[in-house]
Order: structure tokens, then C-alpha cells, then sequence
């Protein structure tokens, strides 16, 4: 087979497994520049969500990531997803392939859906405010307060210890400050989940990298509390809050597409 046949050679890619058997059509909202058809495939009441797509690796761009999210978005509306892993194709140009995985797997994808039905995840974010926060560390710590204010008329040649001492000291505080503020909303907000997933923070200032799988029942309840927390808090840090999105933090969908 040579370069030019490999490369155009034809897949289904596969975005999504839900629980469903009626034959479903989103349109052509598919992956890469062709926009194909997003269809399902389905298997004793289980159906995978496919579209047609050359057998390629898709680069994890923001343009791609967009576009297999919406998919399952548009999913979503209707049904409880298993999110499959991105860039995940079939190397069969028809649903028999397809049909195969579904039944192979048919017994893992049951029992997660089963695990998952009625839930969602949410995203929360939750950055510090600078001023704000460094404002209320020197009200709350009087040593730090009182060695800043001792300086504050000293030179600055002759300080300089001293000045890297206060540094030191108000990094440590505001370590302490995040981190009880992040178990305050974390005590809040937990009860009402089913999971948590802590993500890395990315710079000094975020307090919370969290997603939270709920109950579709416990959504109203939870979206009060962020929002009494977000009153509370608010001259101290934004909250980020998506509502909605595929469980990617609690679901890790791989399926083994070579040899069926």
C-alpha cells in the first residue's frame, strides 16, 4: 500500500458511548475541515456516537479539542456520555466495526453508564484577588504589619533583609490564607457531590482547580451555594463556575479500536 492510499484511508471517529437504540443524527458538526455527519451506531440498547473521518492523529488544538466537546455537548442535551478519549478512531470504514467494539465492550460500557446515569460534572475556579487579599493579611497578621511599618521611613539600602524577611513572611501567609480558604469551600460545596477531583493550581493566586460530579437533583442546591460562597468571598477572589460539562475528570474512556 503506498503513502498517498494510508493517508486517505477512512475511519469512524468516535467522540462518545451513551445508552440509547433509536437510530440519532446531529448533522455535520464532525471533526476536521470536513464537518461530517455525527450519527450513532447502536448494540442491545447501547450506541456509540460516530462521524466519518480519515484514519489520522489529531493535534490536540484548541480548534479540535472545540469541536469534539460540542459534540458530546449536543449529546448531552438528551443523554448521560462516557466521554471517549480525543482522537480515538476506528480503522473500519463501516458501522461492523463499530458493532464489534460495542459488543466486546458492552460490559464495561453498561456498568459505567449505570455508575453515571443522572450525574454531570461542574467546574470550579477560584482565583484570588491580589490587593484585597495582601490588604486583609496585614490586618490579620501583626507581626507582619508591625515590621512593615518599622521600615517604612528606614532606607532602603539598609533594609534589605529585612524586606526579604516581610516577602518571606506574607508568602507564607498567603499560602496559609488559600489554603484555609480553599478547605472553607471545599467543606461547603462536597457534601452535595458524589466525587471530587482536585486539578493543579496554575500561579500563586489560584486557590481552587476543582471539578465536582452531582446529581442532576443536587444542581439547584449546588449552584446556591457557589453563589452564597461567591457573596461571601467575592471582595477576596472570582469564582469560575461552568455548569454542565462531559464527566472527562471522573470518566477516562479508553477503548482498544486495533484488532476489532
Amino acid at each position: 500500500m503506498s503513502n498517498e492510499q494510508e493517508i486517505i484511508k477512512e475511519g469512524k471517529y468516535i467522540y462518545g458511548i451513551i445508552r440509547n437504540s433509536a437510530p440519532l443524527n446531529y448533522g455535520p458538526i464532525g471533526m476536521g475541515k470536513r464537518a461530517d455527519v455525527v450519527y450513532s451506531i447502536s448494540f442491545n440498547g447501547i450506541s456509540a456516537i460516530v462521524s466519518n473521518s480519515p484514519v489520522i492523529i489529531y493535534e490536540a488544538r484548541r480548534v479540535n479539542m472545540i469541536t469534539h466537546e460540542k459534540v458530546l455537548e449536543e449529546v448531552m442535551k438528551q443523554f448521560t456520555v462516557l466521554p471517549v478519549r480525543f482522537s480515538t478512531i476506528s480503522e473500519h470504514n463501516d458501522d461492523a466495526g463499530i458493532l464489534r467494539i460495542l459488543e466486546k465492550d458492552y460490559k464495561k460500557f453498561d456498568e459505567m453508564l449505570t455508575k453515571m446515569d443522572g450525574k454531570k460534572e461542574l467546574g470550579l475556579k477560584v482565583l484570588a484577588h491580589e490587593a484585597p487579599i495582601y490588604e486583609s493579611i496585614l490586618e490579620k497578621y501583626d507581626e507582619i504589619r508591625l515590621l512593615k511599618a518599622k521600615l517604612m521611613n528606614l532606607p532602603v539600602d539598609k533594609t534589605h533583609y529585612q524586606r526579604m524577611k516581610i516577602g518571606e513572611m506574607v508568602a507564607e501567609a498567603l499560602k496559609k490564607e488559600t489554603s484555609d480558604y480553599k478547605n472553607l469551600i471545599l467543606d461547603a460545596l462536597s457534601p452535595l457531590s458524589d466525587d471530587m477531583k482536585l486539578n493543579d493550581n496554575y500561579g500563586e493566586m489560584m486557590i481552587l482547580n476543582s471539578a465536582f460530579l452531582i446529581k442532576n437533583s443536587a444542581e439547584p442546591l449546588f449552584d446556591k451555594v457557589v453563589n452564597d460562597l461567591d457573596g461571601k468571598y467575592g471582595k477576596f477572589m472570582t469564582f469560575k463556575y461552568v455548569g454542565t460539562l462531559p464527566p472527562y475528570n471522573f470518566v477516562n474512556l479508553v477503548i482498544n479500536t486495533k484488532g476489532v
